[in-house]
């Protein structure tokens, strides 16, 4: 969704109100891997370490944020535009989204509860 929206505002003219709907839009699918991966980890992993792995996910994704912020800075620098890095943002979150797609999680299954006798 969010690889949609960075192409669509590139594409768009730039205006306030488009700057102002692309904001608002891109702001709706902030954190919105954070339920998921939660329960990913936890489904994986197990909920007795969740809250170290989930902290080493959040690392990663905060490691990720920092690189990406210098590397703009140097494309921006090596351009005088930031352009490339839109691109390359939505580059990245459609090969996210293409890298998830195999990630299948199984049914729940239902449990069966015995009555006790008596």
């Amino acid at each position: 969704m969010r690889a949609v929206l960075i192409l669509a505002y590139l594409a768009a003219p730039k205006t306030l109100l488009t700057l102002y709907l692309f904001s608002g839009a891109l702001g709706m699918t902030w954190l919105a891997t954070v339920p998921p991966t939660a329960g990913l980890v936890g489904k994986l992993f197990g909920t007795r370490h969740l809250s170290t792995l989930f902290g080493l996910t959040l690392l990663s994704h905060q490691t990720g944020a920092f690189f990406g912020a210098w590397l703009g800075g140097v494309a921006l620098s090596m351009t005088g535009s930031h352009q490339w890095v839109w691109y390359a943002d939505a580059a990245l979150a459609v090969f996210a989204a293409l890298i998830s797609l195999p990630i299948r999680e199984a049914l729940p299954r239902p449990r069966i509860v015995q009555a006790i006798p008596g």
